[in-house]
């Protein structure tokens, strides 16, 4: 059996990414493992992930919100956070600085040179009742 340099152990690595997102708190995250291939003693083939060097619990068994420890986390294929995140951040694109004019005031849909003045009678009379 051979293994696997820098995994003792390890017959097969492989590499996978996974995006997540929190449907508690909303939060999103992505994260890359290396899934180790095993043979333990009876012959029988076993995985371990692995980040950053640590044996970690699958991400597909029972994930948990980083934030809020939430359990209930949709799982997508690598890539859904950051392009989220790259839309929303074209989107709330903040505006190059410089000297702002301030928009003009809107004008009301009158005649030209007509003014109009709003007497609170005026607006009353459709409350009133007619006598009969």
């Amino acid at each position: 059996m051979s293994e696997i340099a820098g995994h003792p152990g390890a017959t097969a690595v492989v590499n996978e990414s996974y995006s997540f997102a929190c449907m508690r708190c909303g939060h999103g995250w992505e994260q890359s493992y290396e899934i180790e291939h095993h043979v333990d003693g009876d012959g029988r083939e076993f995985v371990q992930y692995v980040v950053d060097g640590r044996v970690v619990p699958s991400p597909l068994s029972r994930p948990a919100c980083a934030n809020c420890d939430h359990h209930v986390v949709r799982i997508m294929r690598p890539g859904r956070v950051a392009a989220t995140r790259d839309a929303d951040h074209r989107r709330h694109r903040t505006p190059a600085a410089g000297p702002v004019e301030a928009p003009a005031p809107a004008q009301p849909a009158a005649e030209p040179g007509a003014e109009h003045h709003w007497h609170l009678a005026g607006l009353l009379h459709v409350f009133q009742r007619k006598a009969s």
